[in-house]
């Protein structure tokens, strides 16, 4: 497709051509200017699974932790820790005290 633009051709006729947005070849057209490559950057590898027993355990012990505290020891997001805790249903109160499962 960039090679189709390379022989002088618009956008909306390639857009036209191979059924792709504008937006797209913009911005494909960018990263071929900039990388020199239109491949994917490489992804972060996901971490793995945080274990709900570990972590039951360690939010009962820790029961007035941060979510960022606790997500340094299991070396993941605090929005992991905030999923994860929703999973298994823990829930804090408004004054940090930890209420359990409901």
């Amino acid at each position: 497709m960039l090679n189709h633009l390379a022989k002088g051709n618009t956008i909306e006729s390639a857009q036209k051509l191979f059924g792709v947005g504008t937006t797209a070849i913009k911005r494909w057209k960018k990263l071929k200017k900039e990388t020199g490559s239109v491949e994917d950057a490489e992804r972060k590898p996901r971490t793995p699974e945080i274990c709900p027993v570990r972590l039951e355990s360690y939010v009962s012990e820790n029961p007035d932790n941060y979510l960022h505290e606790t997500a340094k020891e299991f070396n993941c997001t605090p929005q992991a820790i905030f999923y994860a805790l929703r999973r298994l249903k823990i829930t804090r109160k408004k004054n940090g005290t930890l209420c359990g499962k409901k």
